[in-house]
C-alpha cells in the first residue's frame, strides 16, 4: 500500500505548482474574484457572441489531468510511455465533461504500461533500418486505439466512480459525519499511507469540487499542520530527555516547513498519543464544515503558509479556527496521556527507526531527531560503508540528488549540498534534485539515500555514486567537498 500510495503521489506531486496556478487564475479572475476577466475567467461572451471558455476551464478539463498523465506515463516507461499516456488519457477525458483526475491516474499507467509489453513483442526482431518506422506507427497506433477505448470503455466507468466518491463525500458533509473521517486519516499518517489518501483521492476529489464551487474543505482534511503541532507543543512542555529537547525544533519545521513527518516518531514512541491527534483532526474538520470554509488549491507541503496562501476568499476565519482549534485539542489530550504515562522516557531513537522501516526510506529529517548516530555514521564512513563510487570524473560539474518524488527529502539534501560547496569557492558546480525515474547517464556525481542506489546504477552506471542514510545532515557531502578541493582545484581557486 506504501509503495502503491508512492506512485499515486509520484504522478502528482511533480505537479503541484501547476495545481497552484490554476488555483491563483480561478482565485482573481473569475466573475467573483477581484479582477473578473472573461476571457481568463470563462464568464460572458466572446467577440463573436459565443460563451467564453477562459482559461480557467481547460486548465481544469485539460491540462492538469494531462500532466498527471505524462507523469504517470514517464514513471512506468519513459518518454515513449509518457506520449502514449497523454494520447489515452484524451479520449477519456473528452468522454465526459468532469475533470478527469482520477481518469488520468488510472489510464495513464495502463497505457504506458500496455505499451511497453507491445514493445517487448517485437523486442530484437526488427530489421536495421526499420526501427524508426515500427516504433512510430506502433506508438502511434497503440495510442489511438487506447484512446478511442478510454472514449467507449474506461471514461463512462470512470465518471461514474467519480460521481460515486463525490457523492459519498458530500453525504458525509451533509450528515456532519466526515469529521470521522480523522479515524483513518491521522493513523495513516504515521503510517506513510498520507500520499495514497490524500493526493490519490482526496486531491483529485478536491479539485473537482473546487472547480463547481470555488473551494474544497478536502484539501485541508490530510493537510491540516494542527494535530502534530499540538503534539510536539505537548512534548515540548511535557516530554522528557530527547524528545523534550528536539520538540521545539521540530515544530518550526512541522508548522512553517510543512514536513509532518517530523512528528510521526514521536507518536509511534507513544501510539497512545494517536487519540489526541484523531480528536484534533475531528475537531479541524468539524470546524471546517461548521464555517463552510476551504482552499481553493492543495496546499503543499503543509505548511500554514501554504494553507493560507491557498485559503479561499471569505474562508480565512474557519480555516485559521481550524488549525488553532485542532492543534489545541491535541495539544490538551496529548499532555493529559503525556502526564499520566509512567514511562516517562520513551526511546526517540527507537521510534524513528521504526519510522523508517515502515517508510522504506531514511527520513530527511531524520538526523534531526537522532543526532547522536552521526558519530556511528562517522565511523562507518571511515571503513568505507556508505559511500559508493563507480569512478570519479574529473572535475565534477553536475550534482544530482535522487528520491522517490524528486522533491522532499532529495530537495532538502540538494539545499545542504549546495550551501557547503559554494561556501567552499566552488561556483561552477551545479546541485539539483530529481525524481529518480528521471535520471539520466550525463550526470557527474548522484547522491541517492542507500536504499535507492542499486536503481540509480543502474540507470546511471558511468556516474559516480554516493549513498546516504540522512538526507538532511550527512558527514558525506563533507566528503564530497574534499573531493572536489582534488577535483576541481583550479575552479575553485578562479572563484575564490
Amino acid at each position: 500500500m506504501q509503495k502503491f500510495g508512492t506512485f499515486l503521489s509520484g504522478m502528482i506531486m511533480p505537479n503541484i505548482a501547476a495545481f497552484i496556478a490554476w488555483g491563483f487564475i480561478t482565485a482573481l479572475f473569475i466573475e467573483k474574484g477581484p479582477f473578473p476577466v472573461g476571457g481568463i475567467g470563462g464568464f460572458g461572451l466572446d467577440s463573436a457572441g459565443a460563451p467564453n471558455t477562459g482559461l480557467v476551464g481547460p486548465m481544469i478539463r485539460f491540462m492538469l489531468p494531462l500532466l498527471i498523465a505524462a507523469q504517470g506515463g514517464r514513471m512506468v516507461y519513459g518518454i515513449r510511455g509518457s506520449v502514449v499516456a497523454v494520447v489515452a488519457t484524451m479520449g477519456v477525458i473528452v468522454s465526459t465533461e468532469q475533470p478527469m483526475f482520477l481518469g488520468a491516474l488510472i489510464m495513464a499507467p495502463l497505457a504506458a504500461w500496455v505499451m511497453k509489453q507491445l514493445d517487448k513483442l517485437w523486442d530484437g526482431k526488427i530489421k536495421p533500418g526499420f526501427e524508426m518506422l515500427v516504433n512510430n506507427f506502433s506508438a502511434g497506433i497503440a495510442a489511438a486505439l487506447l484512446a478511442v477505448a478510454g472514449f467507449f470503455a474506461f471514461g463512462p466507468v470512470i465518471s461514474g466512480i467519480s460521481k460515486g466518491l463525490g457523492n459519498g463525500v458530500n453525504w458525509l458533509v451533509a450528515h456532519s459525519i466526515l469529521p470521522l473521517a480523522s479515524i483513518i486519516i491521522e493513523p495513516a499518517k504515521v503510517l506513510f499511507l498520507n500520499n495514497a489518501i490524500n493526493h490519490g483521492v482526496l486531491t483529485p476529489l478536491g479539485v473537482q469540487q473546487s472547480a463547481d464551487t470555488g473551494k474544497s474543505i478536502l484539501f485541508l482534511l490530510e493537510a491540516n499542520p494542527g494535530p502534530g503541532l499540538g503534539v510536539l507543543l505537548a512534548y515540548s512542555l511535557f516530554g522528557r530527555g530527547m524528545a523534550r529537547s528536539t520538540a521545539p525544533g521540530a515544530i518550526i519545521i512541522h508548522f512553517f516547513g510543512g514536513i509532518h513527518e517530523i512528528y510521526f516518531p514521536y507518536v509511534l514512541m507513544k501510539p497512545i498519543l494517536l487519540l489526541g491527534t484523531i480528536a484534533g483532526g475531528m475537531v479541524g474538520i468539524g470546524t471546517l464544515v461548521v464555517f463552510g470554509a476551504g482552499l481553493r488549491a492543495p496546499a503543499a507541503p503543509g505548511s500554514i503558509i501554504a494553507v493560507l496562501a491557498e485559503t479561499a476568499s471569505g474562508s480565512y476565519v474557519g480555516v485559521i479556527l481550524s488549525v488553532l482549534l485542532a492543534a489545541a485539542t491535541s495539544f490538551l489530550i496529548c499532555s493529559v496521556l503525556l502526564k499520566l504515562d509512567r514511562n516517562k522516557g520513551g526511546d526517540l531513537a527507537g521510534a524513528t527507526a521504526e519510522m523508517e522501516a515502515m517508510k522504506g526510506t531514511r527520513s530527511s529529517v531524520a538526523g534531526y531527531l537522532t543526532p547522536e548516530e552521526e558519530a556511528v555514521q562517522d565511523e562507518l564512513d571511515a571503513a568505507g560503508v556508505a559511500h559508493h563510487g563507480s569512478g570519479v570524473r574529473k572535475p565534477i560539474h553536475s550534482i544530482v540528488f535522487a528520491c522517490d518524488a524528486g522533491m522532499g527529502s532529495s530537495a532538502m539534501g540538494a539545499s545542504v549540498l549546495r550551501n557547503k560547496i559554494k561556501k567552499a569557492g566552488f561556483g561552477d558546480v551545479d546541485v539539483k534534485n530529481v525524481a529518480i525515474a528521471n535520471l539520466t547517464d550525463d550526470v557527474d556525481l548522484i547522491v541517492t539515500h542507500q536504499d535507492l542506489t542499486p536503481r540509480a546504477r543502474t540507470m546511471s552506471p558511468s556516474a559516480q555514486h554516493v549513498s546516504v542514510d540522512n538526507f538532511m545532515n550527512s558527514p558525506q557531502y563533507d566528503a564530497i567537498v574534499e573531493q572536489l578541493k582534488t577535483t576541481n582545484a583550479e575552479g575553485a581557486s578562479s572563484t575564490r
